[in-house]
């Protein structure tokens, strides 16, 4: 089971961009929209928040996975849209998972920025389909903490973002506002059954410390054709644009970590955790970083190691000193999850705090 799920965005006029939503499959907040129950344009906004150029560094989790509320769908409308990436999500933590997805149940804060901690550890990459054009951000700069492109990307702000990409005509994209354009982008379904799975979409805006959150109630089947069977599977395998027979799930994970920090001669960074691949928090035991990729523009420090899939740590990056002094990135600890899918790497980028 390896779908490639294609799902459609849209972009807006020349002269006006917008924010994205997803349309295929419906997200909560266009069916909420079209029952006529939620009508509130603006009601997944999270603000103000610090979404550039670090991408994760926002607490999001009081909004949840899903906004603060319901908003139209996945389309970029133009209601003012202020540059920047888009993500999807997925949380593979079920019994977290089934608490948003039942009627009448109303999350608790910790329930929810533990979801969304959990769909940060999720972040589909766009680096995971083959043949995928992962551009980097206009809106960014090598060296900054955006400069990735697992995440999705459009023209630079102000230059017609994400314009034209399928000609889609105006008003192809489900809003309240106004038309939008169809924009489709392709990720990887990961390699595990679901009847029910929330797939998280997350907007971080380039001009203004702004984030939009959204979701879709999915399933996920095995491709065999057998359970589960509910209307959601179809929603989900009907976008599938290609897929291929089953593959054996990885044991083992490459995972590289980069981390873009500003040294000085004789200081090195390095990686520490809670797990005895990292040291378990002994900072003599610490992994070093390389820094042959480091450049006055790309202060970027790297590594990679093997780790079994499915391993859940928590880390933090060090300075250390030519004379051993050592300086620990301040709290809270970084935390972070192996997949477990068919991909045998994985990319960690981030930000010295």
């Amino acid at each position: 089971m390896k779908y490639y799920a294609s799902l459609a965005l849209a972009a807006l006029l020349p002269s006006v961009y917008g924010h994205g939503y997803l349309t295929i499959p419906k997200s909560r907040t266009r069916l909420g929209a079209e029952s006529g129950i939620d009508t509130c344009p603006e009601c997944t906004i999270l603000e103000p928040v610090s979404s550039w150029p670090d991408l994760n560094v926002a607490p999001v989790g009081r909004s949840g996975p899903c906004g603060y509320n319901a908003r139209v769908s996945w389309c970029v409308d133009h209601n003012g849209d202020h540059g920047g990436m888009f993500t999807y999500r997925i949380c593979q933590d079920q019994a977290l998972v089934d608490k948003f997805t039942t009627p009448g149940y109303l999350p608790t804060e910790a329930e929810k920025q533990a979801a969304d901690d959990c769909f940060e550890r999720g972040t589909l990459s766009c680096t995971d389909v083959s043949g995928q054009n992962c551009n980097y951000s206009p809106d960014c700069s090598a060296g900054q903490a955006c400069w990735r492109n697992d995440w999705f990307t459009c023209n630079q702000f102000g230059a017609g973002s994400c314009k034209g990409v399928d000609n889609a005509p105006l008003g192809s994209c489900f809003t309240t506002i106004a038309g939008g354009y169809t924009v489709s982008k392709k990720i990887k379904i990961p390699e595990y059954v679901s009847n029910h799975t929330l797939l998280s979409f997350k907007w971080n805006s380039f001009q203004t410390g702004q984030i939009y959150l959204s979701c879709a109630d999915i399933a996920i089947s095995d491709g065999t054709g057998g359970t589960p069977t509910t209307a959601s599977t179809k929603t989900a395998t009907a976008t599938a644009t290609q897929t291929s027979g089953a593959c054996t799930t990885a044991s083992t994970v490459a995972v590289t970590f980069n981390e873009v920090v500003t040294t000085q001669y004789g200081q090195t960074i390095k990686l520490v955790g809670s797990i005895a691949q990292l040291g378990s928090w002994n900072t003599a035991n610490a992994l070093a970083l390389d820094a042959s990729k480091y450049t006055s523009s790309n202060n970027l420090w790297t590594v990679t190691l093997n780790l079994p899939a499915g391993t859940t740590f928590e880390y933090k990056f060090i300075n250390v000193a030519s004379s051993g002094a050592v300086t620990w990135e301040s709290d809270p600890n970084r935390s972070y999850t192996v997949p477990k899918t068919c991909s045998t790497t994985a990319t960690v980028a981030s930000n010295w705090k």
